[in-house]
């Protein structure tokens, strides 16, 4: 196994990697101009009118002049052309001889299938038309034409724009600007079909429709350069990248022979933002997004206005225990050895081994859209034999103490003979990583399902598939980044730029509004609202130091209200047994209907996370360091460092339009006296690209065999599942049977014959 990083001299057999770029394209001229200067100079050539006689003989520079002469001089006379022979030297395989036909020319032969039946034909376009030119190489090394017939046997085109629409004479595809601007577009992530559409929008009325297929073959074209050399273009992507993010972490995993293994690479952005939202993570391995089938593998998160932010990504060999261990660990020393304190994740048996050895101290829950898609394939059994199990395996998932799930639990067991459900028992004793009685206590930012890595699916989807190259790839995962972080920055101008609209003059919602973001006041208005208008309680049990309360609706069941605590301490310290705060970190209708009931005047500073307001992104301050759990007496960790960087960074940020600020700035934090001794830093402690064992030259290549996991192919859809997948047995509406519609039910007619009679 070998690791390296981007600074390792990389060899490669052929670095010459042919592009077309194009940077500026004025969309009136681009393609106008470009095209009049690729057509020939003296339009006015003798094309043939005189006879053949003018045209046998011509000479030419190379075939393509020939093609392009006998193109133009069918265009002229109405008729289409295209490449019939070229006729070889069987010692140095150079051509020595070339035809060119009319479009019409031959017959198009009927293929048969494997069962010798022919198989559907379109429209037959050739007559067997002997139109043609020939042109052969002397041994001077010019070509000539030395056979030309123009008789046809068809109809010519009379009119330019029918002209037009032949295959040959459409050439603007094949065109430099046409070709450059498609490949432009479609390194921004366009689909064939929408470069279709912005091509055609920019040419002349005069050019021919630009189609699909010529879009994807001009991609294609472009994607055979780096055949052999996409893991070396990958490579290279994330080297020019490091020029302008020195805080950019990338590492792979080699085989022997040089080819990948596994890759991690996160950017100084991401790393900055796991910092202030690395609480939660959410990890998903069920997407490809490579023609090497290398599972995309997306470290997600959610930012201060709860929207999914990308902390890195990974593109893996398979989905073992010791892959998932070898990117944890990669991850954890990107991320300054800052553990989350809670994992979402798939039900699968190596991440969560994986988990327990790299993030002991890590909460993992497991996704609630895959329980429940188990749920109905492994319950199905039981639902059809007890009438009521449905119902009581509900109540028992969604028990509000661990103390009822397991007396629920123990009655299930009794009553449907659970033991036999191996499922079910496996669950069970799973129970702590996905029942709400045991994850209570855990910090989920509102998440409970794998969903938002699911979303960056979906995102993806629009750029990628099963046959994107691995240089194509890392590049738009560098774009759906920057996009999700444009969205960001356009709810952070929101929130500043707009005061929130109160629904009461109370000042507990008026500080929500000063201190929240716009998406998270909205959360916490409709709990306000809710709590102001539709709740009402009974008091259950009253002390000197604590006082209990059932809160909930009036028309709602006392059977699901919820138990509120409210105790008399230096500090207003309220708990709701729906645990919306520890799990969300926003006070539930519930907490804020006792606190308004107490009369407190103003909302707590402890119940406002700082994740949850502009202060999470824009500012920055030792207490949210965390220095008394990362750093020790004789070492400052690496997380520190990054912190007191980014502070020096906005200070001289700040600072740069003033010469006074910029003095005092030095003379205050920066000219200090030097230490006597020499500093003791860690070597993790650099925030740079991870410092690795590496050899000094390391050969690399494309990967050799394809992945064998259990990844999406194509779609953004989840895997199906075996009840998914299972046909739809036929039922019959008139006996309720299956395996046949009323239409054929047996004794049917003989039922309604006797029906008639009486």
């Amino acid at each position: 196994m070998m690791s390296f990083t981007m600074n390792t001299e990389i060899q490669v057999a052929d670095k010459s990697i042919e592009t077309h770029m194009v940077n500026d394209i004025d969309a009136n001229s681009y393609l106008e101009s470009t095209l009049e200067c690729e057509k020939i100079n003296d339009i006015n050539v003798n094309l043939g009118h005189d006879g053949d006689e003018s045209i046998i003989g011509k000479v030419f520079s190379t075939p393509h002049d020939a093609y392009t002469f006998y193109n133009q001089y069918a265009f002229l006379h109405g008729f289409g052309i295209r490449i019939h022979w070229a006729f070889k030297n069987k010692t140095t395989n150079e051509p020595y001889r070339k035809m060119y036909v009319c479009n019409k020319q031959g017959f198009k032969r009927l293929k048969a299938n494997s069962s010798g039946v022919a198989k559907k034909q379109h429209r037959n376009l050739r007559t067997g038309c002997q139109a043609m030119l020939r042109i052969s190489k002397g041994k001077d090394g010019i070509w000539f034409a030395d056979m030309f017939n123009d008789t046809h046997n068809h109809e010519l085109s009379v009119t330019p724009t029918k002209v037009m629409k032949h295959r040959s004479h459409g050439k603007l595809h094949c065109s430099l600007a046409c070709k450059s601007l498609m490949l432009e577009l479609g390194q921004s992530g366009l689909k064939p079909s929408q470069i279709k559409k912005a091509v055609n929008s920019m040419k002349t009325p005069q050019d021919l429709d630009v189609t699909s297929k010529q879009c994807v073959d001009i991609l294609s074209e472009q994607r055979r350069q780096y055949k052999g050399k996409e893991f070396y273009g990958l490579i290279k992507h994330f080297q020019d990248k490091a020029l302008v993010d020195d805080n950019q972490y990338f590492v792979v995993d080699l085989f022997e022979d040089g080819s990948p293994r596994n890759i991690f690479w996160a950017d100084g952005r991401s790393r900055d933002a796991y910092t202030k939202f690395g609480d939660v993570v959410v990890f998903d391995v069920t997407y490809m997004t490579n023609k090497f089938k290398m599972p995309f593998s997306p470290f997600v998160g959610v930012n201060h206005h709860g929207q999914t932010i990308l902390f890195g990504g990974a593109l893996l060999e398979n989905e073992k225990e010791e892959t998932f261990c070898w990117l944890f660990e990669h991850f954890l020393k990107c991320m300054f050895n800052k553990h989350p304190s809670a994992m979402i994740t798939d039900q699968d048996k190596a991440i969560g081994n994986a988990i327990k050895k790299v993030f002991p101290n890590t909460r993992h829950r497991y996704c609630a859209w895959h329980i429940k898609k188990h749920e109905l394939e492994h319950l199905r059994p039981l639902v059809a034999h007890y009438s009521d199990f449905k119902e009581s395996y509900r109540r028992w998932v969604k028990s509000d103490t661990v103390e009822e799930f397991e007396t629920e639990w123990e009655v299930m067991r009794g009553k449907y003979n659970l033991e036999n459900c191996c499922w079910i028992i496996d669950m069970y004793n799973q129970r702590k990583h996905w029942v709400k009685a045991y994850l209570k206590d855990v910090f989920f930012a509102g998440m409970t399902t794998s969903g938002r890595s699911e979303s960056i699916h979906s995102f993806f989807d629009g750029f990628v598939n099963s046959k994107t190259m691995l240089n194509e790839f890392v590049v738009q995962y560098d774009k759906a980044v920057e996009s999700r972080r444009a969205v960001e920055e356009d709810e952070d101008i929101k929130t500043m730029n707009s005061k929130p609209i109160l629904s009461s003059v109370h000042p507990i919602e008026a500080k929500a509004g000063e201190c929240y973001t716009k998406k998270i006041f909205d959360i916490f208005k409709k709990e306000w609202i809710e709590a102001t208008q539709n709740l009402t309680h009974e008091t259950l049990s009253k002390c000197t130091e604590e006082i209990k309360y059932r809160v909930g609706q009036v028309d709602i069941d006392k059977a699901h209200w919820r138990f509120v605590s409210y105790r008399f301490t230096n500090q207003v310290d309220v708990r709701c047994s729906c645990a919306k705060f520890e799990t969300y970190g926003i006070l539930c209708k519930h907490s804020l209907y006792v606190i308004k009931k107490r009369n407190v005047q103003t909302l707590p500073d402890h119940y406002i996370l700082p994740r949850w307001t502009l202060d999470a992104r824009f500012r920055l301050g030792s207490h949210s360091v965390g220095m008394h759990e990362i750093n020790t007496e004789k070492e400052v960790s690496a997380l520190t460092l990054w912190y007191v960087r980014a502070n020096y960074n906005k200070a001289i940020e700040h600072a740069k339009d003033s010469p006074s600020k910029i003095k005092k700035f030095l003379e205050d934090e920066i000219i200090q006296k030097k230490p006597n001794g020499p500093q003791n830093v860690p070597q993790d402690s650099c925030v740079g690209i991870s410092q690795l064992d590496m050899m000094p030259h390391i050969s690399i290549r494309d990967p050799v065999f394809l992945t064998n996991t259990k990844g999406r192919p194509k779609n953004a859809n989840r895997i199906k599942s075996s009840l998914e997948l299972a046909k739809k047995k036929r039922t019959c509406s008139h006996c309720k049977g299956l395996g046949h519609y009323a239409t054929g039910y047996p004794s049917r007619k003989v039922e309604e014959a006797l029906q008639e009679k009486q």
